[in-house]
């Protein structure tokens, strides 16, 4: 493998995550993701990738017509062509626009590996052609140093990012210098800043009791002058050279260590018997190694401030009331969980970092609200109820570089107090249901007793909308109370976009009694979800109720079911009279209406919104409104998407409905 990029072109998120993960990167190769055919061609001509593996059935253009696109550009990229539905013609044509091999999907492993090979082998031949070509020119003797140089390098690199034993790997640096430049001794040293004498961190050749008891000052030694000057410094000689140390060597050669602009330390070698000096090369060699030890030092200074800060994050954390969980995004390993979390989830004190939340907790709805949230972006929130009857509100907040964190909140108390309220609302409500079905028909009999004048009509008219409007306001409210209690709520797989459609078409006859135009447009295939029809279809009606009422004649108003990743969105958007900013925020609240002049006559309970708010939240969606002020509106919830499955027998397209 030379590193080699691939183009994957295909319109199946699963074809393409089971290449990249399984063909692709296990096998060092660079991948490029295209979803589209025309996407895919740009890719195509703008990164100039090794190889193409492209899909026939695609969205904008298909992979024969990438194929002929790509040979008007002449772009000479080898071409695998992948299709569930094969044939002769279409392999005959592919072959005679260039592919370089034919794959019908599915396929294994190892089936998609040799065909890549088989792509790859020319452009491989070359490389390989022009690297023997290379070590050709170099003899045997140089070869065989440069590779002992590069892997002891390459270990030490290694090291250097993941071996957190700072004196182990220091000795190992040392070690390594010695080897690589063939000398007889080695040395590191550290200036300790309180008393500016250098000591000895690490040694290879020297004995272990001097080494522990070594100290030098620094304006008295030539590796002080290396600390000062921040030069390397190189001697040589037949003779004996003597240091201020009375330690003789025949050859030493120093080399300072920077850390942030500053010279901390000295690696040295010497010879003391063999009459080598120390050559260029060497000096290179010995301050590459010195580079890797002050990377060394410094890592292991930030690691020790590190842990630091995370002992008294930690500290912190234990001592909030709330339960708090910080885990790493990737698995979902716990990096640190506070006595609040340990005691609600009965972890007493087993050693939960590092191991998987879901190894420890098996509480279904917190994993729940782990395993949907998404890695970026805003904080995910869910009730998360305990075995013990309390019931915690748990939010889960992304942290760059981190992973995820969870603060949860005990709100037993409140969803008593809440339970409490709805109890009373749909107690009261269907008490007052007798009452006014009295008054309403009292009122309406009135005519029965003989004629009446004109006021007197005006007055029984005023009872019975009186009386309607009451009616309507505490159904809504035991509609409320069914469903935060979380009654009426049993589930099925909905097409929204057949619910949504069939809606549009039942209120035709009032929009065109009003002169309004009221359109539908949907996805042109179903739009599964998961949640009660005669809920949703409650939902999609009070928004289009809204809009219809909150909409003047010649308005018009459009209801749209689309897809987004995962989500189905439907959006019910008018150009009536909008929202003022001021009361954006509270349109979801019970009883809360918007009072303008332009609104004064328009009747309403003020909880269809909330309603609405309720049922979605319910089934795992969110709602929210855009709107500018005499301008218009846009109501938009989303749901999650259900398995396509679910659908035994494929639904109509439907285009569009309109007044």
């Amino acid at each position: 493998m030379a590193n080699e990029c691939v183009l994957v072109v295909d319109d199946s998120h699963q074809n393409v995550e089971f290449l990249k993960d399984y063909v692709l990167k296990p096998n060092g190769y660079q991948v490029l993701v295209a979803r589209d055919g025309e996407a895919g061609l740009k890719l195509a001509l703008n990164q100039h990738p090794d190889l193409i593996l492209l899909d026939n059935n695609m969205p904008k253009m298909s992979g024969m017509e990438v194929l002929e696109a790509l040979n008007e550009h002449q772009a000479n990229i080898p071409v695998i062509m992948m299709t569930f539905h094969g044939s002769e013609t279409l392999a005959v044509q592919s072959f005679r626009l260039g592919v370089k091999d034919y794959v019908l999907k599915p396929f294994q492993i190892s089936e998609m590996l040799q065909s890549i090979e088989r792509a790859l082998a020319e452009a491989r031949l070359r490389r390989e052609r022009d690297l023997l070509t290379e070590r050709l020119v170099k003899s045997n003797q140089q070869l065989e140093q440069r590779l002992k140089e590069l892997n002891t390098l390459f270990g030490i690199g290694k090291s250097v990012t993941s071996l957190l034993d700072q004196d182990k790997l220091l000795s190992r640096l040392v070690e390594a210098a010695v080897y690589l430049i063939n000398a007889e001794e080695g040395s590191l040293l550290l200036i300790d800043d309180k008393t500016n004498e250098l000591y000895m961190v690490a040694a290879r050749g020297i004995d272990e009791r001097m080494a522990r008891s070594f100290r030098l000052r620094v304006e008295d030694s030539l590796a002080g002058e290396v600390i000062t000057s921040g030069q390397p410094l190189v001697l040589s000689g037949a003779d004996l050279t003597k240091i201020k140390t009375s330690y003789l060597v025949r050859s030493v050669m120093y080399v300072p260590l920077r850390i942030k602009g500053r010279v901390s330390g000295v690696l040295s070698v010497d010879n003391r018997q063999q009459k080598r000096d120390f050559t260029n090369h060497d000096l290179r060699l010995l301050s590459a190694l010195a580079d890797y030890a002050a990377i060394s030092v410094e890592n292991a200074k930030l690691f020790n401030q590190a842990e630091s800060e995370r002992a008294k994050l930690a500290t912190v954390l234990s001592e909030i009331a709330e339960p708090v969980v910080v885990m790493t995004g990737r698995d979902d390993r716990i990096i640190v969980a506070n006595t609040a979390f340990r005691r609600a989830f009965g972890l007493g004190v087993v050693v939960a970092e590092g191991r998987p939340l879901s190894e420890l907790v098996h509480n279904e709805a917190l994993l729940e609200l782990i395993a949907s949230a998404p890695t970026t972006g805003d904080s995910h929130r869910r009730e998360i109820p305990l075995a013990d009857g309390r019931v915690f509100y748990a939010a889960l907040t992304p942290i760059p570089e981190v992973g995820q964190a969870v603060i949860m909140q005990d709100i037993t108390h409140f969803k008593e107090l809440d339970r409490m309220k709805s109890d009373f609302v749909s107690t009261v409500s269907h008490d007052l249901r007798a009452p006014l079905t009295s008054v309403k028909s009292y009122a309406q009999m009135l005519e029965m007793a003989g004629d009446l004048n004109e006021q007197q009509n005006l007055f029984m008219n005023r009872i019975v909308k009186a009386t309607d409007h009451i009616a309507t306001l505490v159904t809504d409210l035991l509609d409320l109370s069914r469903i935060e209690a979380g009654l009426d709520l049993e589930t099925t797989v909905v097409d929204l976009d057949r619910l949504a459609s069939e809606l549009v078409a039942e209120l035709q006859e009032q929009a065109a009694g009003q002169r309004q135009q009221l359109i539908y447009r949907g996805p042109g295939r179903p739009a599964p979800v998961v949640g009660s029809q005669l809920r949703l279809k409650q939902v999609i009606g009070n928004l289009a109720g809204n809009a219809l009422k909150y909409t003047p004649a010649e308005g018009q108003i459009l209801v749209m079911v689309q897809f987004h990743d995962n989500l189905v969105l439907l959006k019910v958007e008018d150009n009536g009279l909008g929202i003022p900013p001021a009361d954006l925020p509270f349109v979801f609240d019970k009883f809360y209406r918007v009072k303008t002049d332009d609104r004064a006559d328009i009747q309403g309970t003020g909880l269809g919104l909330a309603i609405c708010k309720s049922i979605i939240e319910k089934y795992g969606g969110s709602i929210w409104v855009e709107s500018q002020y005499h301008q218009g509106s846009i109501f938009t919830f989303t749901l999650p998407l259900a398995a396509q499955s679910a659908f035994d027998q494929p639904q109509p397209n439907l285009v569009e409905v309109s007044a």
